[in-house]
């Protein structure tokens, strides 16, 4: 193996000389002005290129097929359990009154008795049955509901009737995107409800799958908050977008300290519904001494990756918070210049004036 060291000598010439360390002088020919009218010309399309403004890439936000556009599941044997946040918070002290008296849907007491000292939700039941199984209904004081086996025109129905019990509405169009519909049925050899590549098997012990039902639906209406805020946060980033391009680019910023204090207090407001006023980050008292619907829930929570989901939101708020502090901080120094300036004008005014009095002073005496 010959360990050779090639050197190339540029030059104006036509000719190139190449060194070989292994006792031998070649001469090589080389075309080399058409080479450097194809370098002038790859160069000057560089140029052009360069011309062309640069579109910023987006990332693409999280959405899913909407409820209204997403077809309904459909494999024999299922049913369809779906999940819908509509509000911060519903009022269920006056749901619950309203729905005692309603005909169609009735609220169980035996069920509700169970639970209710320790869960805030109401668990409503419908008269009647489709494809011999009943149709049910978690509503939630977290603003949001699980439906399971009911038909789209009686969803319609439900969104109606609690619409009258809301407490800071979300937009609709927020609502139909962030929706979550799985398939369910019973298993006849399982002591245990299990959830299987997406579809929830549920045990037919009926001391059992009501609780697994509230496990569940509890996981479900997890993702769907979950799903909401991330909505509202990418919309809050969207807003705030142009002014962290004027900051890249060193332009005067087309905000106020008014505004900015505006925006401060929407994160907060966000940060606060997700980690303070929602069990995002911990596991809910209810589980602590059922093992079973621990278990059940973890994982649930899991298919829908909402560990993941909770540590991404918390860090894009981090990021949408030090963007504040900076902006904060510029304003309140550009104000203090402001300031500052105000106070040298005056001063200056008033050397002014002292020395026009000065001079009037100097030239009475003179005459």
């Amino acid at each position: 193996m010959i360990n050779a060291t090639i050197s190339i000598l540029k030059c104006p010439f036509q000719y190139l000389f190449v060194n070989v360390n292994c006792n031998c002088r070649k001469k090589v020919t080389l075309n080399y002005f058409p080479i450097q009218i194809k370098i002038n010309q790859y160069s000057q399309q560089v140029k052009e290129i360069n011309k062309i403004p640069i579109q910023l890439k987006k990332s693409r936000p999280r959405k899913k097929t909407s409820y209204i556009e997403e077809k309904k599941i459909e494999k024999s044997g299922f049913w369809n359990v779906v999940a819908i946040a509509t509000a911060e918070e519903y009022d269920l002290k006056e749901m619950y009154k309203f729905f005692t008296q309603h005909k169609t849907y009735q609220p169980t007491k035996v069920f509700h008795e169970i639970c209710a000292s320790e869960l805030d939700f109401l668990h409503i039941m419908n008269n009647s049955k489709v494809d011999n199984e009943n149709k049910e209904i978690f509503i939630f004081r977290e603003g949001s509901f699980v439906a399971w086996n009911i038909p789209d025109p009686e969803i319609k129905t439900i969104l109606s009737i609690v619409e009258d019990f809301e407490i800071s509405k979300y937009d609709e169009n927020i609502v139909n995107e962030e929706t979550e519909i799985m398939p369910y049925t019973y298993s006849i050899n399982s002591k245990n409800s299990v959830l299987h590549h997406g579809n929830i098997i549920l045990t037919q012990e009926e001391s059992k799958y009501p609780l697994d039902k509230y496990t569940y639906s509890n996981a479900m209406i997890f993702s769907v908050k979950l799903g909401i805020w991330e909505s509202l946060l990418d919309k809050y980033i969207e807003s705030i977008e142009p002014v962290t391009m004027d900051l890249k680019l060193g332009n005067r910023i087309k905000i106020s300290r008014e505004e900015v204090l505006k925006k401060t207090g929407e994160l907060f407001a966000l940060k606060h519904s997700i980690n303070l006023s929602s069990n995002l980050l911990d596991l809910p008292d209810f589980y602590w001494e059922r093992e079973e619907l621990e278990g059940r829930f973890i994982k649930t929570c899991q298919y829908f990756n909402i560990p993941r989901r909770t540590k991404v939101i918390n860090e894009k708020l981090t990021h949408c918070i030090e963007l504040l502090d900076i902006l904060s901080t510029h304003l309140s120094d550009r104000h203090h210049i402001r300031l500052e300036w105000m106070i040298i004008i005056l001063i200056m005014v008033e050397v002014g004036f002292e020395i026009l009095h000065y001079v009037r002073i100097l030239f009475g005496d003179q005459t």
